[in-house]
């Protein structure tokens, strides 16, 4: 499993190994601060041995590259940033189809629809649950409803106790 941190992070902390064990500490006590194994702190002396400095820098991450261009992901931040009715949508509620359609309207990309909530977290959207609350609803109303009918209504405990049998 992959470590938590930015590539530049990780590199940093190797980087730091190395010096470290160069400076005369034992890789276990390396490994022990710096949170990770033993091996780990093996093999990037090893790396570092056989590669020099150069062997620690990060890797390219496999897979296929991201669709939209960085500038069309700042640009569809922003876009989401005007809410939904600003692009013919009825509410400014933001759905993931919505979002999928707006990327396929504006810059002519097709995502896998299942795609795009991790699409939204990495442009640093979260999801949320709008409140299911009724356009009709009257909050003066409520208030009074609570403040005069409920406690006409509720069961009130009762003052006194049956007597005890001993």
């Amino acid at each position: 499993m992959r470590p938590n941190g930015s590539a530049e992070q990780l590199e940093r902390r190797r980087r730091l190994a190395v010096q470290l064990v160069q400076n005369g500490m034992s890789k276990s006590e390396v490994a022990r601060q710096l949170d990770t194994t033993y091996k780990s702190v093996l093999r990037w002396c090893k790396v570092h041995h056989d590669l020099g400095p150069g062997g620690l820098s990060p890797k390219p991450v496999p897979g296929r590259r991201c669709r939209l261009s960085p500038q069309q992901k700042q640009d569809l931040a922003s876009q989401l940033l005007e809410g939904a009715r600003a692009h013919g949508f009825e509410t400014d509620l933001w759905t993931l189809r919505r979002i999928w359609k707006l990327i396929r309207r504006r810059y002519g990309v097709r995502y896998h629809f299942g795609h795009m909530g991790n699409l939204m977290k990495r442009l640093g959207f979260s999801h949320q649950k709008p409140q299911g609350r009724p356009v009709e609803r009257n909050e003066e109303v409520i208030r009074h409803w609570i403040a005069h009918d409920w406690p006409r209504i509720k069961k009130n405990p009762k003052k006194t106790r049956p007597p005890r049998l001993h």
